[in-house]
C-alpha cells in the first residue's frame, strides 16, 4: 500500500450525477448530497455539481459529450483537481473524460475505497481494502493507462503497489490471489476467536454509516471506541462484553453500510459481516434526523438480505430524535401539535416493526433506559431458549 501517513492538501472537485432509467433527477441531487459529504470525509471540498439526464449512460463519456464539454467549460482556468463521479465508471470512460477535462477523474466506488484505505489500522482492514483495490483495477487496466500514471497525491492515488505492478495484469492477478490467501488466514483467526467467546448471546449494532452506532456502542458498553461525524469512522468491528442487571451479552461496533458499496468491498469484507451473520439480535439504528432516512433502512435491509443477516430478532433504534425534532418543529408550534406528530411517528414504526422500535437521542442521552430495558429482555428471550439451565443470565 501506498504511504497514507502524508499530509493530504484539501483538493476542489466537480461532483456529476446521471439521472437515468427510473432514477428522477430529485434523486439525484439527493445522491450528490451524499457524495459531497463522500469527498468531504476523503478530503476534498465539492465547488460545484453537474446533473445529466440520459436514457441509458454513454458508453465513451457516460454523460454525453454536450455535457463534457459543459464541465470542460467551468473548470478552465479553475483551481479544480478532480471530478467525481456518482456512478461506477470503466476504465476507457475515465480514460476519455480525463482527455476532456484535463483533470483526474474517479467514481464512487474509487473514492469509497480511497476513504477506506484512509481509515483502515489493522491488518485485517487493510488487506481487506487492498485487495478490493485491487479487483476493483483489474477490469480496468486496459482503459486506464492514463488513470494509473498520475503523479502527486490526493484521492484516489492511494492505490495499491506500484504504476509498472498494475499495469501488469498477470502480476495483479497473482496479487490477488496472494490477498486471498493472506485474507483466508486472518478470517480463520478471527472465526477462531469468535469461537472462543463461549456461550454468550451476541448482539450486532447495524445500519446505514454516520447514524450514531459508535455514539450508542460507547453508551451500552460504557466504553471508548472512536465516533466521529464522517463516514465510514469504523471500518473494524469492536465487540464488548456488556452486562445488563447481571445479564451478560457480546456487543459489536460493525461498519456502516451506503447506498451503491462496491461489491468488492462487501466481498472483501466477508470476515467483518461475519459479525453480523453469526449474531442472534441486531440493533439496526436509523438517523430519523436525515431526509431520506426511509431510504437508508432499505439500503440496510438490502445489504442484510444480501449477506443473508435479515432474518433474526431485531430492534430499530432510531436515534438522533434531538435533530428530528429541530429540524421538525418551528418554535411557535403548539406543544399538543408537535405531540400528535411525534405520537403518529411512534405509531406508524411500532406497527411497522411489530413494537421492536425505540426512539433515542444518543447525544442527549434521552430513552436509553427505555433502549436498555428493551435490549435485556431480547437478550434473555434468547438465554432461556438456548441454554434453559443458566437461569443467572435471566434473572
Amino acid at each position: 500500500m501506498l504511504d497514507k501517513k502524508k499530509s493530504i492538501q484539501e483538493e476542489r472537485a466537480v461532483l456529476v450525477g446521471l439521472a437515468h432509467k427510473t432514477q428522477t433527477e430529485e434523486q439525484v441531487v439527493e445522491y450528490l448530497e451524499e457524495l459531497a459529504f463522500l469527498a468531504e470525509t476523503a478530503g476534498a471540498k465539492a465547488v460545484k455539481r453537474f446533473t445529466q439526464k440520459l436514457t441509458h449512460p454513454d458508453s465513451r463519456s457516460f454523460i454525453g459529450k454536450g455535457k463534457l464539454e459543459e464541465i470542460k467549460n467551468y473548470i478552465q482556468g479553475k483551481d479544480i483537481q478532480v471530478a467525481i463521479f456518482d456512478d461506477e465508471l470503466s476504465g476507457s470512460q475515465i480514460s476519455n473524460i480525463e482527455k476532456v477535462l484535463g483533470i483526474k477523474v474517479i467514481d464512487r466506488s474509487d473514492l469509497i475505497l480511497d476513504i477506506f484505505a484512509r481509515r483502515a489500522k489493522t491488518a485485517q482492514a487493510k488487506t481487506q481494502v487492498e485487495l478490493a483495490q485491487y479487483q476493483y483495477l483489474l477490469p480496468r487496466l486496459k482503459g486506464m493507462w492514463s488513470h494509473l500514471e498520475r503523479l502527486g497525491g490526493g484521492i484516489g492515488t492511494r492505490g495499491p503497489g506500484e504504476t509498472e505492478i498494475e499495469t501488469d495484469r498477470r502480476i495483479v492477478k497473482d496479487k490477488i490471489s496472494l490477498l486471498r490467501k493472506r485474507l483466508a488466514e486472518i478470517d480463520k483467526q478471527a472465526f477462531i476467536q469468535r469461537k472462543d467467546r463461549g456461550e454468550f448471546i451476541r448482539v450486532a449494532l447495524v445500519g446505514y454509516t454516520n447514524v450514531g452506532k459508535s455514539t450508542l456502542m460507547n453508551l451500552l458498553s460504557k466504553s471508548d471506541s472512536f465516533a466521529e461525524n464522517k463516514l465510514f469512522a469504523t471500518l473494524d468491528t469492536t465487540t464488548r462484553k456488556v452486562v445488563f442487571e447481571n445479564t451478560p451479552f457480546l456487543l459489536s461496533d460493525t461498519v456502516g453500510f451506503i447506498r451503491k458499496l462496491p461489491h468488492h468491498l462487501v466481498e472483501s469484507f466477508k470476515s467483518t459481516l461475519d459479525e453480523v451473520r453469526e449474531s442472534d439480535i441486531l440493533l439496526h439504528v436509523v438517523d430519523i434526523s436525515h431526509p431520506n432516512y426511509e431510504d437508508q433502512i432499505s439500503v440496510v435491509n438490502k445489504t442484510l438480505q444480501e449477506i443473508k443477516a435479515f432474518d433474526k430478532p431485531t430492534i430499530t433504534i432510531f436515534n438522533k430524535m434531538d435533530l428530528y425534532e429541530e429540524r421538525t418543529f418551528d418554535p411557535w408550534l403548539e406543544e399538543s401539535i408537535r405531540s400528535e406528530i411525534l405520537n403518529d411517528l411512534k405509531e406508524r414504526w411500532e406497527h411497522e416493526t411489530q413494537g421492536n422500535c425505540v426512539f433515542v437521542s444518543a447525544i442527549e442521552k434521552r430513552n436509553l433506559d427505555l433502549l436498555r430495558t428493551t435490549i435485556l429482555e431480547k437478550v434473555r428471550t434468547l438465554y432461556q431458549i438456548r441454554y434453559p439451565y443458566k437461569s443467572e443470565y435471566f434473572y
